[in-house]
């Protein structure tokens, strides 16, 4: 059994996260002694990995309660599910960092590279990836519900769709110099909104997480701002005043 102070320095958090975690019924400490202590034993200890991989991946907490508290949820598989989201991170940082060095070499005038090459890691391919791994943060039946949806559609219909985003992130970084409250901007990220449906239908606080994984995910923050410096924050500021508008 660990004491909150143990506890909390195993796991290499705050005793005060470790109460707010009790507070709202995320991480109830396995029993309390007659002197009050809390004590936590190895389920809590497998529990708060969970969260702080959870946390790590960016998920709000209210998700990650919605998600633990779920009847069907199993560790094992939500193990699986993070080592399969952080090996396709890897991956996509590797393909990135390989394109990175390339170009380095390239404008040495070290190596050849064609334009295809260029752009190795920064499809539009990729990008549809992105966005399915931020629905994966969520719930992983969204991620194989829109896989199976995705699979039905034509080529035809997939590149339609990705031309419709390139738009919406065009449209957004035009909206920058209104400002993010303005109606351009606010039109801009309903067109957002709606486009992400193809895909799954995000609840509001759910928008704000993207957007805020925009920003702080690399991968996420340089796709978009090929489009414009600084889209990604402009977007994030502009969920803001429309999820305030609605509230």
């Amino acid at each position: 059994m660990y004491t909150v102070k143990a506890m909390a320095k195993l796991a290499g958090v705050t005793p005060r996260t470790l109460h707010y975690y009790d507070e709202i019924g995320l991480l109830k400490p396995s029993l309390i002694g007659d002197n009050g202590y809390r004590y936590y034993g190895d389920e809590a200890v497998l529990r708060l990995q969970q969260i702080l991989l959870f946390r790590r991946m960016d998920v709000p907490l209210e998700t990650i309660q919605t998600l633990m508290a779920r009847p069907d949820f199993d560790t094992q598989t939500a193990l699986a599910e993070h080592r399969k989201i952080l090996l396709q991170r890897i991956g996509q940082l590797n393909v990135l960092v390989q394109t990175m060095d390339e170009t380095m070499a390239f404008l040495k005038g070290e190596r050849t590279m064609s334009d295809s090459q260029l752009f190795n890691g920064l499809s539009e391919e990729l990008q549809v990836d992105y966005e399915k791994e931020a629905m994966q943060k969520y719930d992983p039946e969204i991620v194989r519900a829109s896989n199976r949806k995705w699979k039905m559609l034509s080529e035809e219909k997939k590149q339609q769709i990705a031309d419709e985003g390139n738009q919406v992130y065009v449209d957004l970084a035009a909206a920058m110099p209104a400002g993010a409250g303005s109606a351009q901007a606010q039109a801009g990220v309903e067109h957002w909104r709606q486009h992400l449906t193809y895909f799954w239908n995000p609840e509001l606080e759910q928008l704000l997480g993207l957007a805020d994984m925009y920003n702080d995910d690399p991968r996420f923050k340089a796709n978009i701002e090929k489009v414009a410096p600084g889209l990604a924050e402009f977007m994030r500021e502009a969920i803001k005043k429309y999820m305030n508008k609605l509230k």
